[in-house]
């Protein structure tokens, strides 16, 4: 065995984590429903904000069968504030796909795993590998950090050119032997240790040969993207109010927040006057507006641009407009309990205050 895996997997045993709901304990069968669902939640999100969510969802859907026969808003409803929710979406696609394809029991093939919707090759060998005990390499960002700082590998490793050179070393890495607890060691190393700042690599297990320890470049290396410009973008959203009860758009299904309920929204090109918005309210939904207040501006950042958003609360005269499939009058605890976005939780918090 390699000296790198068989210094991974000493530690592990010794110094990672065991206790993570999803994970099996010792010498009993591994569960590859729960075990996906949690590599889809872990998809750029820490474990630390994931484990709550995935107790809550274990809950409700508590196998394939299911995460299939929910519809899929109920679905984004068990995953409001998680964010990326397109997983979500292929999570519960997915879980049709297994029912109709594979008589509801999750592959065991490595291929038919990646053919999966939203399970890429690195997700599908973490699942081969947790769930079936299978010989194949992962690749995730703490994957890579710590391949790049080890191997002294410079440049953005998300990049074709080194990521292919990433995917040959993390392959030439695999033990014979133990995958299970060396799959798992890389992914605690590099999310307690090898971490983006602040590592704490006197504790590392494999600092006696890193080469980015030994030349003192552990913060130089990996290479950040190269930066660029984040798009700015701006939107109004309106928060109709009648009494004690707003009204939640339901977006369409391409789109940021496909699927989730939101507050109807206007593109803000410049800056919007009140006039503008109680004429915008009466044409779309023939609600007379008695008051209009204007609320702080917050913004969202998403992976490629930041939103930022003007909220316009509207008290009107009645709530009967718009009652529809793709229109609810909801009290804002309601409301919190809909499939909503993290932006549309924080402005239903300030109405709560």
């Amino acid at each position: 065995m390699p000296e790198f895996a068989a210094r991974i997997i000493t530690w592990q045993k010794l110094h990672g984590r065991h206790d993570l709901p999803w994970q099996t304990k010792l010498n009993q069968p591994s569960d590859p429903y729960a075990i996906w669902v949690s590599e889809i939640m872990l998809q750029q999100t820490q474990v630390a904000a994931v484990i709550g969510y995935y107790a809550k969802f274990m809950r409700r859907f508590p196998d394939i069968a299911s995460l299939a026969q929910a519809t899929q808003e109920e679905v984004l409803q068990y995953w409001s504030g998680l964010g990326y929710y397109s997983r979500a979406r292929n999570l519960h696609l997915a879980a049709t796909t297994v029912m109709d394809t594979h008589v509801g029991i999750f592959p065991s093939d490595f291929s038919s795993i990646q053919s999966l919707p939203g399970i890429g090759r690195s997700t599908a060998a973490a699942i081969a590998a947790f769930a079936f005990n299978q010989r194949q390499t992962i690749l995730d960002g703490n994957v890579k950090r710590v391949l790049a700082r080890h191997f002294l590998i410079e440049g953005w490793p998300s990049g074709p050119a080194i990521e292919k050179k990433l995917w040959a070393l993390a392959e030439s890495l695999l033990p014979a032997q133990e995958i299970q607890a060396y799959t798992q060691g890389l992914m605690d190393l590099g999310a307690t240790l090898c971490t983006r700042s602040k590592p704490k690599c006197e504790a590392c297990p494999l600092n006696t040969t890193c080469m980015a320890f030994a030349l003192q470049r552990v913060n130089d290396l990996p290479t950040p993207k190269p930066r660029k410009i984040i798009p700015q973008k701006n939107t109004t959203m309106l928060i109709l109010r009648c009494g004690d009860e707003v009204m939640l758009e339901k977006r369409l299904a391409s789109g940021i927040w496909g699927g989730l309920w939101s507050f109807p929204e206007m593109n803000a090109l410049h800056q919007i006057e009140g006039r503008q918005v109680e004429n915008e309210v009466q044409k779309r939904f023939g609600c007379k507006v008695l008051s209009n207040q204007t609320l702080p501006k917050l913004t969202h950042t998403f992976t490629h641009f930041k939103l930022h958003i003007q909220p316009h609360l509207l008290d009107t005269l009645q709530n009967h407009a718009s009652k529809d499939n793709a229109h609810l009058w909801l009290n804002i605890e309601e409301a919190m309990g809909a499939a909503i976005p993290t932006a549309v939780r924080k402005i239903l918090r300030s109405l709560q205050s």
